[in-house]
């Protein structure tokens, strides 16, 4: 069981990523004490040092991060970035957490990786076919942790779409609709 806070003073915290999520992860995480691993095809040195990361490579950030978390952007370029290599690279200890775009990771090789424990466990709130498909093998794993892609549910982004509903609804009825969809 990870106890937060006390289990991870230390660790290294591999990010997949350093952008304006990926620095804000980051922050978290060397709040809590954790080394800082960073890597994404085109990050700077620059950019870690922005942040108080480390640029290493993406081998080295699957073999040396206790959490390796995700912050790309989807693409084609980006599409399966971490694959079965990836993920067997990673120490038996780490876990995997992609709260960005499901595609972004092999769903088979992590499903078998799980299966076989090379890994302790992930954590996904996103996944290639949303919602996960009731016959899905991650739905069989102990060791994995879904969310129904709810990490845009916060106060802040609540409070931008209620305004833009009253907003959309105060326009139609004054006869000139906005972010028609289809229209």
């Amino acid at each position: 069981m990870l106890t937060v806070g006390a289990d991870l003073h230390g660790s290294t915290l591999g990010l997949c990523g350093l952008g304006r999520l990926g620095g804000l992860v980051a922050n978290v995480g060397q709040a809590f004490g954790m080394n800082i691993i960073a890597w994404s095809p085109n990050l700077t040195a620059e950019r870690c040092a922005e942040i108080g990361a480390t640029l290493v490579s993406k081998d080295e950030l699957f073999a040396n991060a206790d959490f390796v978390t995700i912050h790309l952007v989807l693409s084609d370029r980006s599409r399966g970035t971490v694959g079965e290599r990836e993920l067997r690279m990673m120490k038996p200890s780490a876990y995997l957490i992609n709260s960005s775009r499901g595609p972004l990771v092999d769903e088979d090789a992590l499903a078998r990786v799980l299966a076989e424990r090379v890994i302790r466990g992930a954590g996904l709130d996103t996944f290639g076919v949303e919602p996960l498909p009731a016959d899905h093998p991650f739905r069989t794993l102990d060791n994995l942790v879904t969310t129904p892609h709810l990490g845009y549910v916060t106060e802040g982004c609540y409070r931008i779409f209620f305004h833009d509903i009253v907003e959309d609804i105060s326009a139609w009825l004054d006869g000139n609709p906005i972010r028609v969809v289809g229209g």
